[in-house]
């Protein structure tokens, strides 16, 4: 017979235990054990073998499940070529950055070919209608339901077998059989598993909104994350209109593949150009400012990188970076001050990228000292030259991945000269771009200044 036994979960990380205590083991977390109810069975040996594929009948039934497109080149993208039929997608983000707003439009898309089913536990379906039709989306085949019971919405979902079950949101849905509030450890934990199975049983694809803790992770335990096939995350810079959806787990494409999309009246557009994003128009080149062309994710940006440079007041300069690492900007300093003969002990120093982006690879230590080095002369660059490089604690130039790549999208967009490290230089050169090749940060402010 079964025996019921009080268990208790962690609601931070989903670790369990038999008795209660003050932190949970598992992740330290202090007063974040509940209980819950859960029932145990003797142990069953014995059973029928599972059933196994061979490798290569596996392969010819991978390659012929179609995609569905969005109708969103961006998004697609992100999806690693459009959504896969029986996929489990978990999308975070932070609140009002437009979750609700992209998986409607997505929703409204797909069902001018497809039935489609949109369930939310947090709007009633009055209020999806109202915001579909500011949207200026309506379809037949998009069924709305306001539920939160997740055995009610996967019963409706069997019965008119949907090409995608979109469920807004996790932590609003509950399961009868979980003996526990809606939002708890274990609910996530079992919701999600349950929309995991009937994705990969029925051939139905799954879009799941999470909610974010205010440290910008999905709250409930790692394990959610586990279990779906792509974690997706909205981020946006406080105030902007541009929202940028990163892939941070993707089992059917590329990981930290980036998507941009710009919120407007009429809901989220996909940003073709994002480099117009992240570069400013002024019509002569201004000391301080220079473009480089950085790498984030699967696709090469162009963006303006911003330094000014100024003598400080009595006491401690101000070291300020906004979309770089700020130790990495003091350890650029101290290599300008010993192997470029430029001292910017006494000096305030700001750099920013254009557009609130944050880019983290070293492709960037290059053009931010050129940046500091013309603001700190009051002398633009020569020729508007755009730069890439990182630079080694000896000061010199080291060449950074993917060195191709980013000289064909300067090319395309129409540049002429380029700074970078010697070892980056190609055999053959795109048509069009002049190469300044550079081995130590002394050679680079020569040719970025025609003088050290």
């Amino acid at each position: 017979m079964a025996r019921t036994q009080a268990l208790y979960v962690c609601r931070a990380c989903g670790g369990e235990a038999l008795k209660w205590q003050g932190q949970c083991a598992h992740c330290k977390q202090w007063d974040s054990l509940e209980a819950v109810t859960a029932s145990r069975r003797p142990r069953e040996h014995g059973g029928s073998a599972a059933a196994a594929v061979a490798l290569d009948e596996g392969t010819a039934a991978g390659a012929g499940m179609a995609r569905l497109s969005f109708g969103m080149t961006e998004l697609d993208r992100v999806f690693g070529g459009g959504l896969v039929g029986g996929s489990a997608t978990l999308l975070g983000g932070e609140p009002g950055i437009g979750k609700s707003t992209l998986l409607l439009q997505v929703a409204a898309a797909l069902a001018r070919q497809h039935p489609i089913v949109y369930a939310s536990g947090e709007e009633s379906v009055a209020q999806i209608g109202l915001r579909a039709r500011r949207l200026g989306l309506a379809s037949a085949q998009l069924a709305l339901v306001s539920e939160h019971s997740l055995d009610a919405i996967l019963a409706l979902a069997l019965e008119r077998q949907p090409a995608l079950l979109v469920i807004d949101s996790i932590q609003t849905m509950q399961l009868a059989a979980t003996e526990s509030a809606a939002g708890s450890a274990a609910q996530l934990r079992e919701c999600t598993a349950a929309l995991v199975r009937h994705a990969k049983t029925g051939g139905a694809a799954v879009m799941i909104v999470g909610h974010v803790t205010k440290d910008g992770s999905i709250a409930g335990p790692k394990l959610l994350e586990h279990l779906v096939d792509t974690v997706l995350y909205f981020e946006s810079d406080a105030g902007s209109r541009y929202r940028l959806l990163r892939a941070t787990k993707n089992r059917f494409g590329p990981v930290n593949e980036l998507g941009f999309f710009a919120m407007g009246e009429t809901g989220l557009r996909e940003v073709r150009n994002p480099s117009a994003i992240f570069l400013s128009r002024r019509p002569e080149p201004v000391a301080g400012s220079v473009v480089m062309v950085a790498r984030d994710g699967g696709r090469a940006l162009l963006i303006e990188v911003q330094a000014l440079v100024d003598r400080g007041a009595a006491g401690a300069p101000r070291r300020v970076a906004q979309g770089v690492d700020a130790n990495r900007l003091s350890m650029l300093l101290a290599i300008l001050n010993r192997h470029a003969d430029l001292s910017l002990v006494e000096h305030d120093v700001f750099v920013n990228l254009v557009g609130g982006i944050e880019i983290t690879e070293t492709a960037t230590d290059l053009p931010l000292c050129l940046a500091l080095a013309s603001s700190l002369r009051g002398r633009a660059l020569q020729a508007s030259a755009v730069a890439f490089g990182e630079l080694g604690l000896t000061g010199e130039v080291r060449p950074v991945a993917h060195g191709e790549e980013r000289l064909r999208e300067l090319a395309k967009l129409g540049y002429q000269r380029v700074i970078l490290p010697r070892e980056n230089v190609p055999r053959a050169a795109p048509a069009g771009l002049e190469l300044q090749p550079v081995a130590t940060i002394g050679e680079a402010l020569a040719a970025a200044f025609g003088a050290r």
